[in-house]
């Protein structure tokens, strides 16, 4: 099978920005986008995107997950890099009409169509280091995907970084490429010195996110996450498993995690840890380290609070379950 995210459909829907207004949406080919070499994004990187999913139920309808959260989150993505506003309306119309186009190449589950707007600024105009973008191209792909961890979601193994940070604080709650790509060396390095699978950056010990993913740790039958500020992106995963576990009477404190703390409960037998994010569902975390010093956490296994709140997530997703908080659009 083709890697996760590396197979796209053939069209895409694609919006401009010029003269101060929005052209029609346009369905156009895939395969290319024309941008001049001057183009903003090219060179002070105007660039935001998002991730959601449409899955296929057992009676063959097609539903979009949490499409109006994502369009918030790209409409304030859009904001604070100073791009052009983004017509929400338009945005969702152009996400319904791209699924529909393709709505009998969405996978059966756990597969999924994997959606992934897209927004850059286009003014040809190198001088514009310190001003933003006047015209900008909006532009919705699919890609059909399997599970993202297709082994079953092994337990996987984090570095603590205490030093730096995924990204420039006032950037983090922006889903932008810039704070992937700072993020990508310290990764790359955990692997290559430590054999971890992530990052969790922990800047000057205060526990906040990963390269590509929220952490959540799960103390019996309380979740402690970090509460929402600039700093870290506001994870729409992290938001839906946070209200399924308040629907199944757990305690949810947002709010400040040391990596003292961390480790402390971390060696609590029952003590779980757990990644949340569009591709990853929720994927359990076995194995914290510090320095050259590994710790496990809990068993060290997927736990069993992780596993059920992830079944309850896709259960949703799938159809299986009822959707009280109405998170599902049906595209037609």
């Amino acid at each position: 099978m083709a890697a996760f995210g590396t197979v796209f459909m053939p069209q895409m829907a694609l919006a401009q920005y010029d003269n101060g207004a929005w052209s029609q949406t346009e369905i156009v080919s895939s395969n290319s986008l024309t941008l001049h070499p001057g183009a903003h994004v090219l060179h002070y990187s105007s660039t935001c995107f998002e991730g959601l999913k449409a899955f296929r139920h057992a009676d063959g309808s097609v539903n979009i997950f949490r499409m109006d959260a994502n369009i918030e989150r790209m409409a304030q993505s859009s904001q604070l890099l100073n791009l052009p506003a983004i017509d929400k309306a338009q945005l969702k119309q152009m996400i319904i009409d791209i699924v529909a186009r393709f709505k009998d190449d969405v996978p059966e589950t756990p597969g999924s169509m994997y959606i992934r707007p897209t927004h850059i600024g286009t003014e040809a105009a190198i001088g514009k280091a310190a001003a933003p973008t006047e015209s900008s191209l909006l532009y919705v792909l699919l890609s059909p995907v399997g599970d993202y961890f297709a082994g079953g979601g092994k337990a996987l193994s984090l570095l603590l970084e205490e030093d730096g940070m995924r990204c420039a604080p006032h950037m983090g709650m922006v889903k932008s490429g810039g704070n992937y790509a700072s993020a990508l060396g310290p990764i790359l390095a955990a692997k290559s010195r430590h054999d971890a699978d992530q990052v969790l950056f922990c800047p000057n010990g205060d526990v906040q996110e990963t390269g590509a993913a929220n952490f959540i740790l799960i103390d019996g039958n309380e979740i402690i996450t970090k509460s929402l500020d600039r700093s870290f992106l506001h994870g729409i995963t992290r938001d839906s498993i946070l209200t399924l576990a308040r629907d199944r009477g757990m305690t949810v404190s947002e709010r400040s995690l040391s990596v003292d703390e961390l480790l402390e409960r971390a060696a609590k037998p029952g003590t779980e840890a757990a990644l949340s994010g569009t591709a990853a569902v929720l994927t359990p975390v076995g194995t914290l380290i510090r320095g050259e010093q590994r710790f496990s956490v809990g068993s060290g296994e997927a736990g069993e609070t992780t596993l059920a709140l992830r079944k309850a997530l896709n259960q949703v997703q799938w159809g299986e379950s009822d959707d009280p908080h109405g998170w599902l659009t049906p595209v037609k």
